[in-house]
């Protein structure tokens, strides 16, 4: 009888990472946590520390005058009030679009994914331009009375966030199993009843994240509030951008951008525990389950294609027409006028336009690097509790940039990035990497599934043959990255494409992106500038969208970034 061979223990990537080489991805992870640090961490600490001093002395008195002013808790109740009522109205026109889009097979579906997708990375200073078009006196819907108005906002978000919820529960009800459902309709209940009894706790895990997401996003928001609130709807993030640039007060807006980030940290909190909840109840779901249209899915239909075509389509198709409105009639003069300076603007819209490209693809290139880093690090499977921890730690910190406001890391780059050793004041840099680094949560949520959707066993038997690590990377995680990383690109290119918070403070004069010149458009007097204003908006927009749009086709089917 002969003794059996030892079978020889293969340290996988769920033991210690790669190949038995932890230090791949610990290697991997030192370029992004520079990046933070340097570039998110420094200016912020920097700008929350500057609330603090008062007269170049350590006080809180700069924090108390803030605190105790009545328009401070003003401010900050409308915040809470458009976040929350944005967010209730999201989830609500949501759901019927989540079950229509992921749950019904029809033709034409994935164009209307594509389409629903396209408004949460639409410029907002355009989104701002296009709802204020159709709610001006001459504007569609002028009759109504709601230019400058809660309403006004509220509809905005939602526009913005329609499609945070749609693939955030979407995901899920895919993947739910459709048997609990069959049973409790063959034990008498009605549509309504499976509905309430069976669907939504089961759906519960993604609802509470795409509402903590929605939140976050709205209490966050910026261009859009700064364009439709006027004075009498502002929040934290517009009154940071008041107090620095129209009345110089840096104490002041440093103890505002302090009260922001205690509300984006709760925020962030409650965001990451939900997604974590949701993220097992997608792990225990099976594969992906849909159904042909049937007669008792009409009701989510129409509700989708209410929203589609009035919350989402009826904006930007005012936005087009009224760009073609002259004085002398229908035309293009506006557009020809784009061509030209008018009033104070230091170069033509065009000018302008190829800026903001030349500067989202640097910015692209950034995030993508440092998303495909990062999210190669946080797809790994550590055996230890502790691993696992450090792990979903270095997540949040990569994700805080995702609910930071633009703006306060645009103040922090102002004040921390103009001396020795990196004095950025002067170099074209400075935009694309504020860009990136808003850019990047996105990134890594569109590349985090498929690099997690990678069987631990490939790893396992390539190391097993022998495979060096760098092996591994380049013949199994490779492949399976690319397969998101259209997408990826196509959100970071976005983004920085018609990011506008941050730009705002840090763009020069001689060298300013889109939004910032639709903003100087919008805010001087006369036809000829908003007319101008609004056909640079139809530029920047169709530009996203195909951008978006392109990337979305070339994209994995069932990524959901969220």
């Amino acid at each position: 009888m002969t003794a059996a061979l030892p079978v020889p223990r293969v340290r996988g990537p769920r033991a210690a990472g790669v190949g038995g080489h932890p230090w791949v991805w610990v290697a991997a992870a030192v370029l992004p946590v520079v990046f933070l640090a340097v570039f998110f961490a420094w200016p912020v600490a920097t700008l929350v520390a500057r609330g603090f001093v008062v007269d170049g002395r350590p006080s809180l008195a700069g924090v108390q005058d803030v605190l105790a002013a009545p328009r401070t808790w003003r401010i900050v109740g409308q915040t809470l009030g458009q976040a929350v009522a944005g967010s209730a109205v999201s989830v609500l026109l949501g759901l019927p679009g989540a079950y229509l889009l992921y749950r019904c097979r029809f033709p034409g579906r994935r164009a209307l994914r594509a389409l629903v997708s396209v408004p949460f990375v639409l410029p907002t200073v355009v989104v701002g331009v296009a709802f204020q078009s159709l709610l001006a006196p001459r504007g569609l819907l002028g009759f109504l009375g709601l230019q400058e108005s809660f309403v006004a906002i509220v509809a905005a978000l939602v526009f913005f966030n329609y499609s945070v919820v749609v693939r955030t529960v979407g995901a899920l009800w895919a993947r739910l199993d459709p048997r609990a459902e069959d049973a409790a309709r063959s034990l008498g209940a009605g549509r309504l009843r499976v509905l309430a009894t069976v669907t939504l706790p089961a759906l519960a895990p993604a609802i509470a994240s795409a509402a903590a997401l929605v939140f976050l996003f709205c209490a966050s928001a910026f261009g859009v509030v700064l364009v439709l609130g006027g004075s009498a709807y502002g929040t934290i993030e517009t009154e940071i951008w008041y107090q620095t640039t129209q009345l110089l007060d840096l104490p002041a807006a440093a103890a505002l951008s302090i009260l922001q980030l205690v509300v984006v940290t709760a925020s962030l909190m409650v965001a990451g525990a939900t997604r974590a909840r949701q993220e097992r109840a997608l792990r225990l779901s099976g594969n992906p389950v849909d159904g042909p249209l049937r007669r008792g899915d009409l009701p989510a239909a129409a509700v989708t294609a209410v929203v589609v075509a009035g919350l989402l389509l009826l904006p930007m198709g005012s936005l087009a027409w009224r760009s073609l409105v002259t004085a002398d009639g229908i035309g293009f003069a506006h557009y020809v006028a784009l061509g030209g300076r008018t009033g104070q603007l230091t170069v033509s819209v065009w000018q302008a336009l190829l800026n903001s490209v030349v500067t989202a693809v640097a910015a692209t290139a950034i995030a993508v690097v440092l998303g495909l880093l990062v999210s190669y690090v946080l797809s790994r499977r550590p055996a230890s509790p502790r691993g696992r921890r450090v792990l979903r730690g270095v997540d949040a910190v990569f994700m805080l940039p995702l609910g930071v406001s633009a703006v306060t890391v645009g103040f922090g780059f102002l004040i921390t990035l103009n001396r020795p050793p990196l004095d950025l004041r002067s170099s074209w840099l400075l935009i694309p990497v504020a860009q990136a680094m808003v850019a990047l949560p996105l990134v890594v949520r569109t590349l985090l599934p498929t690099l997690r959707a990678i069987d631990p066993r490939l790893h396992e038997a390539a190391a097993s043959l022998g495979a060096a690590p760098a092996r591994i990377v380049a013949t199994i995680d490779l492949p399976f990255a690319l397969r998101g990383l259209g997408l990826a690109v196509g959100f970071a290119f976005a983004t920085s494409l018609g990011e506008f918070g941050a730009t705002s403070f840090l763009a020069r004069p001689d060298r300013p992106t889109l939004p910032v010149v639709i903003f100087q458009l919008i805010g001087r007097p006369g036809a000829e500038n908003f007319g101008m204003a609004l056909a640079a908006s139809v530029v920047l927009a169709v530009l996203t969208a195909v951008a978006m749009g392109l990337a979305e086709w070339i994209g994995p089917r069932e990524v959901n970034p969220w």
